[in-house]
């Protein structure tokens, strides 16, 4: 098996899916583990979430499953629930097709990082909690309903 190295992968940042309709997330910083390792049914990033910042906005998915490790600092869980914090080596898994809208935000006055794996599913659709948003499976950012949103 290969090893990846994760200090030599490049790093992403930058707003998800709908940023730019339901508002920046803060600083933070990714390496795409699978895209170097080129898988291709699972989805696996290292993120580093700075002080502020939120790893997207709260969603779900109806196809694919997600899991969240955290490697270091505190972060803490936004779903419908409410809030959880997490440390060092606490998980939280999201199963597919369940309506529980999470996220992680750094509220901590130093940065956060964990690893997040999912799987890939090319017909998924994800939903926005706090928004009527979804990105479908064509990449169109639609009502979380499917139909068509009005622009502003």
């Amino acid at each position: 098996m290969p090893k990846v190295d994760l200090a030599s992968l490049p790093t992403y940042s930058g707003p998800d899916a709908v940023g730019h309709i339901a508002g920046e997330l803060g600083v933070y910083v990714g390496r795409s583990i699978s895209g170097a390792a080129g898988l291709r049914a699972l989805g696996a990033n290292v993120e580093t979430l700075h002080p502020g910042a939120s790893s997207s906005h709260r969603h779900w998915h109806d196809l694919t499953d997600e899991l969240v490790v955290v490697l270091s600092g505190t972060l803490t869980l936004l779903e419908d629930a409410g809030e959880t914090p997490l440390g060092p080596g606490d998980i939280a898994a999201f199963p597919a097709g369940v309506p529980n809208g999470h996220c992680l935000r750094n509220l901590s006055t130093e940065p956060g990082t964990f690893l997040v794996v999912g799987t890939r599913d090319p017909r998924d659709v994800c939903r926005y909690a706090d928004h009527d948003l979804a990105r479908q499976p064509d990449g169109r950012i639609t009502r979380r309903d499917g139909a068509p949103r009005q622009e502003r």
